[in-house]
């Protein structure tokens, strides 16, 4: 099935960044199947993207995923009770870690240090080669966000950004950059959900 296509046929606007998206899933598939996982970073609208991202990729988005026998065999060896309970609830999931989730560490990093670093520790703390980063911010050029992909580069993560036109100073850092053909935040916020939500299905069909 070709997500792609289908997302440029609901949305023709996005028909200038199919080849980025595309791109990027091949990124983060490829990162996936070597251990990796994907952390993802931006603010407000875009913190809450990361976290919707998060939580479609650790379950079930729209397809059936099994557990592996290995695990249902070890999970029964472990206790058969709790076995029972777990099998036929549990799903697998993507390792994704939305960084605007962890309300101690930003709150302690604002306090103690200062608040544009907290993505950036985060990432030099999590981040191993191999993994990726997702950087998401609508103009490009959060400070906070260019902070993390920074940090990344030199981590040797790979960097997909998720921006409006233009892509601002968050393209130079980028190896791929899916620049939505807006300008004004609300408008950029709503093109880019349906180009998340594009690389989810695509990622679990890919998996599972």
């Amino acid at each position: 099935m070709d997500y792609i296509q289908q997302l440029i046929e609901r949305y023709p606007s996005l028909e200038s960044v199919k080849n980025d998206i595309s791109a990027a899933f091949d990124i983060i598939a490829a990162s996936y199947a070597d251990g990796g996982k994907l952390l993802i970073a931006g603010n407000g609208g875009s913190a809450s993207d990361a976290e919707h991202i998060a939580g479609e990729l650790m379950k079930t988005f729209s397809k059936k995923r099994n557990l592996p026998d290995s695990f249902i065999n070890d999970i029964k060896k472990v206790d058969t009770e709790i076995a029972e309970y777990l099998i036929p609830r549990m799903q697998p999931g993507l390792p994704t870690i939305a960084l605007s989730g962890h309300a101690s560490l930003n709150t302690a990093c604002i306090n103690d240090i200062d608040g544009n670093i907290t993505f950036a520790q985060q990432v030099y703390g999590y981040g191993k080669e191999n993994d990726v980063l997702l950087a998401i911010s609508t103009s490009g050029n959060s400070k906070n966000v260019l902070y993390a992909a920074a940090v990344a580069r030199v981590k040797k993560l790979k960097i997909i950004a998720l921006t409006g036109e233009g892509g601002g100073k968050l393209k130079q850092y980028a190896d791929v950059c899916i620049s939505v053909p807006e300008t004004e935040t609300w408008k950029i916020q709503e093109l880019h959900l349906p180009v998340y939500h594009c690389l989810c299905q695509m990622l679990e069909n890919h998996f599972f």
